[in-house]
């Protein structure tokens, strides 16, 4: 293994980042080489058209991937077919002309391989250690659980990679987050990443690239690790990441865009599991397994913060307000305000509690609930399925809360029926989706009313995000199952599993 350059200790962010730097003027922007752009319809048609104004071509197309995702209806097959928004149908039939166009391979509603782009990436093995990976969505930083460098990027961005496949960036500081010891019992990677965010604020980690580090993160599977990255941007974050180990490469073997695999046929469940029909080369794959060895952070390196944190302290955690930031225990009450607050600061909190409708006190296992949202880039994989409907199997929802599982991708989908999974959903009330952003976001049909409360596993809570007026507390998935059959939030530590 190679453990330095001109041996001094280097951090997993600085190794990613001057290997992929392609010039580094002074006193202006390091030019980055892009490994991988991922493309959807809300973002791309102005960078498309960009490049038919300036006569240009997509410099790697074979190094460009798009679906569709943030506007699609999740209601049936029908209603994707024929979008009747007519805004969402435009942009939608716009990245299939620019991708037809451009010779950009195009993960359409009909492919077996559609879904949530950060939820594809991994599960096709397009995203890998080591890479640098872009696209035009704040969430991109989800593939950094595999010890690429991801983010996300505007329009313009876009465009620039499509024409040049490089990207000037400003150099970012490095923070480590240690978390250390193992997670109680109920306690999940969403709540951890709550929790920091909590900790840290939505500010903390700005201008940073974060490594998460520490026996807990070890301990995580993939997807708790790419729920954790996901989250990043909401603590300021340009980027988290986590060191490839041997969860990874387990995770990635066998995927049909993995190192030596030669797939047999792609089916979408086999893309969910990783166990496509293919053949491996061996050589090929050792060899890239060789070289993510050597993706973690030297002995001795440095980062410009580091902050460690005691896995113990961890409860199962809810927001409460209008950031992600706002958090709290599910065994504890919505806060008082702070007397130390800045006045800009108080009047954010008042702001916040009188859009959620809460009072200070007020015990959190006491709020009702009207909706709940399992899925998205966040926690729409097979593992929060199987987590929701374990809490799920045996009982019914509430009479007062409608409710809706949308699988992150049509792999998640077809192996979570494989499973019977759909059918537990379904007996006790949930409607169960197609693959998309869905309520993540109101850009689609499935939206909040106004004053409509909804315990939702996504990444934002901010005002309007679910829709206009709409109150959104993010929970992990288990415990917005668990919500959904009480009609308010409960301690998924006391649950009754049911056989």
């Amino acid at each position: 293994m190679t453990q330095t350059m001109n041996n001094v200790p280097r951090t997993l962010f600085e190794k990613v980042w001057q290997s992929h730097l392609v010039a580094s003027p002074a006193g202006e922007p390091a030019l980055l080489y892009i490994d991988l752009q991922l493309v959807h319809e809300v973002t791309s048609p102005q960078a498309f058209d960009g490049l038919r104004l300036a006569n240009r071509k997509v410099r790697c197309p074979d190094r460009t991937v798009a679906t569709v995702d943030h506007n699609v209806p999740t209601t049936s097959i029908a209603d994707r077919l024929h979008i009747v928004d007519q805004t969402s149908a435009r942009q939608v039939e716009a990245l299939r002309k620019n991708c037809a166009e451009f010779g950009i391979e195009l993960f359409d509603v009909q492919s077996p391989s559609q879904g949530i782009v950060h939820i594809i990436g991994p599960e096709l093995g397009f995203t890998k250690p080591g890479m640098t990976i872009v696209c035009g969505d704040s969430h991109t930083s989800t593939h950094g659980a595999f010890g690429a460098l991801a983010f996300g990027m505007g329009t313009s961005e876009v465009e620039h990679v499509l024409a040049t496949q490089t990207l000037p960036q400003s150099k970012p500081k490095s923070f480590r987050i240690n978390v250390e010891g193992a997670l109680p019992t109920g306690v999940t990677a969403k709540d951890v990443i709550l929790h920091i965010i909590g900790r840290i604020g939505t500010a903390g980690a700005t201008g940073c690239v974060v490594e998460y580090a520490g026996s807990a993160i070890r301990a995580l599977s993939m997807e708790g690790r790419m729920t954790v990255c996901n989250m990043s941007i909401e603590a300021g974050a340009r980027a988290g990441m986590i060191a490839p180990d041997d969860t990874t490469f387990a995770y990635l073997k066998g995927r049909p865009f993995s190192p030596g695999t030669t797939p047999i046929g792609l089916s979408s469940r086999s893309a969910a599991e990783g166990s496509a029909s293919s053949t491996i080369d061996e050589s090929i794959w050792n060899q890239a397994v060789s070289h993510w060895r050597s993706l973690v952070t030297d002995p001795g390196a440095t980062f410009d913060r580091e902050l460690t944190l005691n896995a113990a302290d961890i409860t199962p955690t809810v927001s409460w307000g209008t950031s992600p930031g706002m958090v709290t225990g599910i065994d504890s009450t919505v806060p008082l305000a702070d007397p130390n607050a800045s006045e800009a600061d108080r009047q954010a909190f008042d702001r916040a509690l009188e859009y959620m409708g809460l009072t200070p006190g007020q015990p959190i296992q006491q709020i009702p609930i009207d909706c709940v949202f399992i899925g998205s880039c966040t926690n729409g994989r097979i593992e929060d399925l199987r987590a929701a409907a374990a809490v799920v199997r045996g009982y019914k929802v509430a009479t007062t809360v409608r409710t809706m599982v949308v699988p992150g991708s049509q792999a998640v989908k077809s192996q979570a029926e494989s499973e019977g999974l759909d059918r537990i959903f379904k007996d006790a009330g949930f409607a169960w989706r197609e693959p998309g952003c869905s309520m993540c976001l109101a850009m689609n049909p499935d939206m909040l009313s106004p004053g409509e409360r909804c315990a939702s596993t996504s990444n934002r809570n901010f005002e309007g995000r679910q829709g206009r007026a709409g109150r959104t507390h993010l929970v992990s998935p288990q415990m917005a199952a668990a919500a959904a059959i009480a009609g308010h939030f409960t301690d998924i530590r006391t649950w009754k599993f049911k056989p």
